[in-house]
């Protein structure tokens, strides 16, 4: 997730993130991105739904790029 960076959000939208209850693990990162968050999302869940109705609302987040993955190893 990107933030707003000339405001220094990181802390307070992975504070927000923890208290919404809907992130599984919440990292900070350097690069493109300031914040990269794991969900786990019920099985037949619109992950664009979810990704606009639950996470974008968060305050402070200019941007997200979700990546679908399948398996472990």
């Amino acid at each position: 997730m990107r933030h707003a960076p000339a405001r220094r959000k990181a802390y307070s939208v992975a504070n927000a993130l923890a208290d919404a209850e809907i992130a599984s693990e919440i990292y900070s990162t350097a690069g493109d991105f300031d914040l990269l968050v794991k969900f786990y999302v019920e099985h037949g869940t619109d992950i664009g739904h979810f990704v606009n109705e639950k996470v974008q609302t968060i305050p402070g987040i200019l941007d997200t790029r979700t990546i679908i993955t399948f398996k472990a190893f």
